[in-house]
């Protein structure tokens, strides 16, 4: 198990654009993807891209079902079943009209909650480990998370989406909290 260090906002390397990914993918990619995963699952969090761990790479990992409230608390399963999911070079081939507000936190702005509107569904293209491309429609916490998590990929974080004054305000509490 290889735990990375998860950047914290206002890390200016989590403001890059990603690079995309090429296939077939080298050992080294294959390994910051395994890393991810140990990272996002150590934290403990429902997605993790990979500028977060200082990678420049259109990379990110999720899994929707390990921290669902319904498998969390399932008696016979006190870990929750993990379904992990691997996105290289995400693509957004459309979104919904009908928006959708969650309450969003991150790994990059720890112990930082905030609704976000978004849209409510999706549909994405991406590719997996193998390099066979996907395409699929997504809606709910599932779209929810996937816009979180390629908006990291594009430099973006879910405290863009809120008024100035109170990213100002997430900012100076990053700052002092992680000197």
């Amino acid at each position: 198990m290889a735990v990375r260090e998860i950047l914290i906002h206002p890390d200016d390397r989590l403001r890059e654009i990603c690079k995309p990914v090429s296939f077939p993918l080298s050992d080294d990619v294959k390994q910051i993807i395994k890393d991810m995963a140990d990272t996002m699952y150590d934290a403990p969090g429902v997605g993790l891209a990979a500028p977060q761990i200082g990678v420049s790479l259109q990379i990110a990992v999720t899994d929707t079902v390990w921290r669902s409230s319904e498998v969390r608390h399932d008696p016979d399963n006190p870990g929750g079943s993990r379904e992990l999911k691997v996105w290289i070079n995400p693509e957004f081939l459309w979104k919904s009209d009908e928006m959708a507000t969650w309450e969003e936190g991150c790994l990059s702005v720890p112990e930082t909650f905030a609704d976000v509107t978004r849209p409510a569904a999706v549909r994405l293209r991406w590719f997996d480990m193998e390099g066979e491309a996907h395409e699929q429609d997504f809606d709910g916490f599932p779209a929810v998370a996937l816009q979180h998590e390629f908006d990291h990929l594009l430099g973006k974080l879910f405290i863009d989406y809120l008024s100035p004054l109170k990213r100002k305000m997430i900012t100076k509490k990053m700052k002092k909290l992680y000197k």
